[in-house]
């Protein structure tokens, strides 16, 4: 199970690669001190479900052993992307099994530090790496993948950073730990959406003043709203990728926001109900102060140099 990063990091990985399981055969190559633990399929699929891998997108797999999650994602649910590992042998494995499974065009292996690559053009991450990983990896994941990013995690988690979903399954054939049984955890990169932001509603006529103070801690915002100079918190919020939603009441009105935040702005809509009746609005916020987000926690070591 352990993967040695060139930083000496320990990583785990997945395994045996689907075509091999259809056909029977069975992988028992010596890795020498890189021991080589299966990750059972129906697992690897499970993963690639939870994050609804569809032909747009573009997978990563840090640690990618044989190449299964990757090889999966584009010969099953049609995605594109590329894994990396440190073992030669195994990388030259999976791009062997990729071209038998005839995906090599779309699914592809380097032999690389994790560390080292660039994580820009997921739209997909998996992994399956040991705790301590988790939490050295995660401040790279949250600088370089975009608002949106869907990650899937065998296993382990990250920490502070709750998971958006997170499950349990039969893993039969598996080889670590207790019980036969994996645990699948899942999150969405959450965009920077703490600062103050403001804008205006005309109301009934009249032109309203609006400001909204917002704290972040990874997906979790709270925050309060000045409206008209009475204060509010906000209520139901919620901030998957780049999407935020949040349900505030002022006086004889409540507002159930809902937009997407593009970089100093927010776009969509509110529906106000008072006065005797519901309307619903177009808004558009903009950031007057940015804040920064807590993405770093006491529990998330230093990436290693």
């Amino acid at each position: 199970m352990p993967y040695r990063t060139h930083t000496g990091a320990a990583l785990a990985r997945g395994a045996l690669l689907i075509a091999c399981l259809a056909a029977g055969r069975s992988l028992a190559q010596d890795f020498g001190d890189t021991p080589y633990v299966p990750t059972p399929q129906n697992v690897v699929e499970r993963m690639l479900e939870i994050a609804k891998v569809g032909p747009r997108d573009y997978v990563i797999d840090l640690g990618s052993g044989d190449g299964r999650l990757v090889i999966t994602a584009a010969k099953r649910f049609g995605a594109r992307g590329f894994g990396v590992d440190l073992d030669r042998r195994l990388v030259r494995l999976s791009n062997r099994l990729a071209a038998e499974a005839g995906v090599a065009q779309r699914a592809v292996f380097y032999e690389r530090d994790l560390y080292q690559t660039d994580l820009g053009r997921a739209t997909v991450l998996t992994m399956y790496l040991l705790p301590e990983v988790n939490l050295m990896v995660r401040p790279k994941l949250l600088a370089e993948l975009r608002p949106g990013t869907r990650i899937v995690s065998h296993d382990y988690d990250m920490g502070e950073w709750l998971p958006d979903f997170q499950t349990e399954l039969a893993a039969p054939g598996k080889t670590v730990g207790v019980g036969q049984r994996s645990k699948i955890f899942y999150w969405v990169v959450p965009a920077r959406a703490a600062g103050r932001w403001s804008w205006r509603l005309t109301l009934d006529g009249k032109v309203e003043e609006f400001e909204l103070a917002l704290s972040q801690q990874f997906q979790k915002i709270e925050g309060t709203l000045n409206a008209g100079g009475s204060t509010a918190r906000m209520e139901n919020a919620r901030l998957t990728g780049e999407a935020i939603s949040f349900s505030v009441r002022a006086g004889e009105f409540r507002y159930d926001y809902s937009g997407q935040i593009m970089n100093r702005a927010i776009e969509g809509t509110v529906r106000v109900n008072g006065g005797g009746r519901a309307r619903e609005l177009s808004w558009k916020a903009g950031r007057i102060e940015a804040w920064e987000p807590r993405f770093t926690a006491p529990d998330a070591p230093p990436v290693p140099g």
